[in-house]
């Protein structure tokens, strides 16, 4: 083993940086901590650590002080934490001037596939000049097991599927200035690819795919995380009740979410399962970033429990596969990006009922105190309902005075607007330059 370790180091060291799409993620600037990289699988994660070091690297670190390092490797199958000790010890045998001298970065990918990493990870802060990227399946490397495990040490960096700018951009059509520059005709081409993006989604992979390969390998996606990340886990007894939940789940995105009925609805499926089960199914599934759930705005985290929650997937592609009617709402897709775009920009995400039974689809709330309500509707050009997302947004501002209302539409609005109320195209809202992060 310390053979293939001294080889995949001097390996990992000369590599060559793959070609990539950059991705949009900041980075927290905090020292002495490790940057853990979470999120699905296949959402780019070891490629976004190779993007950091091409970074590093173009920022004058030298190469061999960058060292990527993948224990996805058979030839590592049966090592234990011990053995990670080897890891550093023949590194500073090749390179022993840099040891307590210059600064080392590590980029451990997979490393969960050890049993006990956390504590050697941990050690190796304390005692060596480094810094340290960790990426890994979500089955093993959760962000709340990476904050429990590392006892503070580690701070997550969440990936997800492309955002329409990294979608643009992986198809070398990214505009370089604001679309209020742009032409008409540009801004319909960009139109026609942002509706193109709210049916494919944007998981790397799924890129180019003609739709028969696409859908096949979204499925195989969903079918990959039950497996691995929920069901051999945490060891599920009723594995067919949970891939019912997941079909009704996925087939009712932006969907309101009850345990008691969907407790009721898998008892007349026939599961023998009780409420517990599915309140735990709800949490593996958000903890394997399958689904993203969104609370009620209430006071107090009891309201937020007992009230139903909204259920998203992680990427809209999902939507037509799973929904039964074969007509997946396209409001319901866009809602569904604009959540997973909230979420990369830093926001925490609630949704509003109002006191009069209206409903408000977000209310974002940002690092820097900025607030937002944000009604999500493909199209407004029925007069009815136009005036009902106002409605609903101007009451929820009666409330909520701090956060400014605005409603995102999939095509151009023309009629009056209420006072206070901002329309914004989503092609708009999704290129926006500025940052929430």
């Amino acid at each position: 083993m310390r053979d293939v370790i001294r080889q995949k180091i001097v390996d990992g060291i000369h590599a060559e940086i793959p070609s990539l799409t950059p991705r949009d993620v900041r980075l927290p600037q905090v020292p002495g901590k490790a940057l853990a990289v979470v999120g699905m699988r296949r959402v780019g994660k070891t490629t976004f650590l190779w993007q950091v070091l091409g970074e590093r690297l173009q920022a004058g670190a030298p190469r061999d002080s960058l060292l990527f390092f993948s224990f996805e490797d058979e030839r590592l199958m049966g090592m234990q934490a011990t053995d990670l000790q080897m890891l550093i010890e023949e590194y500073y045998l090749l390179y022993p001037q840099k040891r307590d001298h210059e600064p080392v970065v590590l980029f451990l990918d997979e490393i969960q596939v050890v049993p006990g990493w956390e504590a050697f990870v941990r050690r190796l802060m304390d005692t060596e000049r480094v810094e340290v990227f960790l990426s890994g399946s979500s089955a093993r490397l959760l962000s709340r097991e990476v904050a429990t495990s590392m006892r503070g040490r580690a701070t997550e960096v969440r990936l997800y599927p492309f955002s329409f700018r990294e979608y643009l951009r992986h198809r070398r059509c990214e505009p370089q200035q604001p679309v209020a520059y742009l032409s008409k005709g540009e801004r319909s081409l960009l139109q026609n690819r942002l509706e193109s993006y709210l049916r494919e989604g944007g998981f790397p992979e799924a890129q180019g795919l003609e739709e028969r390969d696409r859908r096949q390998l979204l499925l195989g996606y969903v079918d990959v995380v039950l497996l691995r990340d929920v069901i051999e886990r945490y060891n599920i007894s009723h594995p067919v009740a949970l891939r019912w939940m997941v079909r009704a789940l996925l087939g009712n995105a932006a969907g309101m979410f009850s345990v008691n009925k969907m407790h009721r609805d898998m008892r007349s499926q026939g599961f023998a399962i009780g409420k517990e089960s599915v309140y735990s199914y709800l949490s593996h599934l958000e903890d394997a970033f399958l689904i993203r759930v969104v609370p009620i705005e209430a006071s107090s985290e009891r309201q937020r429990m007992v009230n139903l929650r909204k259920i998203y997937p992680v990427d809209p592609a999902w939507i037509p596969l799973y929904d039964r009617s074969g007509r997946a709402n396209i409001g319901h897709i866009l809602e569904t990006c604009v959540l997973i775009e909230l979420e990369r920009r830093g926001a925490e995400v609630t949704y509003v009922r109002t006191a009069q039974g209206y409903e408000v689809d977000f209310l974002a709330r940002y690092w820097d105190g900025r607030e937002e309500l944000i009604q999500v509707s493909a199209d407004l050009s029925d007069p009815h309902t136009a005036e009902r997302e106002m409605r609903a947004l101007i009451e929820a501002a009666q409330t909520y005075r701090n956060a400014a209302p605005k409603v995102i539409t999939l095509y151009p609005y023309i009629p009056p607007v209420p006072h206070g109320v901002t329309v914004q195209t989503a092609l708009d809202w999704f290129l926006q330059l500025e940052e929430a992060q």
